[in-house]
């Protein structure tokens, strides 16, 4: 006699509150040679919601190393190499802000700020942080500056002072970041000179204003 061997089928009903019916039938095999009659079970189980496909993102890319101009392949830092580029002339504007009390704004203006000349040494300060540009940022080239200018505007509206800095060379790359170290450099003293009497004073909204020559051409920031 055979032993018995049943091959089971199966049937699936889903019911409406995540759950579906499952019911099992075993035929005796023919293949086996087994013989007897078929047995159905059944049972409930849980099963859970479907879901919606998740959304596909776009693959984002990485810039590879050779799209960075300030590292080498291998990731290090390192300087552009401008050997090859043509000397041009080349210009740079630079602004920013530093608002104060009224009260300091007019005993500036009035030189009755016991440290001295403010504005004096504050544009002073500009104009040799725009020669020593190359020793605060490390991967600034050395550019021979042809002329640095820096100006103070008082404005009550603020109150305080805007400044500018137009920065100018005729070199193989452009004077962007030195407009912009006289500036922050300016500002930074000018509130060092005041703040005996304001130390609530703000810098803020230094950036490049404008910038012409060079490959990429000028450029002027919307206002």
């Amino acid at each position: 006699m055979h032993a018995r061997k049943l091959e089971p089928t199966a049937a699936r009903v889903r019911l409406g509150d995540d759950r579906e019916i499952v019911l099992v039938r075993y035929e005796p095999s023919a293949r086996a040679g087994a013989f007897g009659t078929a047995a159905i079970e059944g049972f409930v189980r849980h099963v859970g919601r479907r879901t919606k496909p998740a959304t596909r993102l776009p693959r984002y890319s990485k810039p590879r190393m050779t799209d960075l101009t300030h590292v080498d392949a291998a990731g290090r830092a390192r300087m552009v190499d401008i050997g090859h580029k043509p000397a041009t002339e080349r210009v740079a504007v630079a602004g920013g802000q530093i608002t104060m009390r009224p009260e300091t704004l007019k005993a500036i203006l009035d030189n009755q700020i016991a440290k001295g000349d403010v504005l004096g040494v504050a544009r002073v300060a500009g104009i040799l942080a725009a020669k020593r540009t190359a020793d605060l940022v490390p991967l600034c080239h050395q550019v021979p500056l042809s002329d640095v200018s820096v100006d103070f505007t008082p404005d009550e509206a603020l109150p305080g002072f805007r400044v500018s800095c137009t920065a100018r060379t005729t070199a193989q790359t452009g004077v962007e970041m030195e407009a912009i170290i006289a500036v922050s450099v300016s500002l930074v003293t000018l509130y060092d000179m005041a703040k005996g009497v304001d130390k609530g004073m703000v810098i803020g909204e230094i950036s490049l204003r404008e910038k012409r020559g060079g490959k990429s051409g000028d450029w002027v920031r919307n206002p």
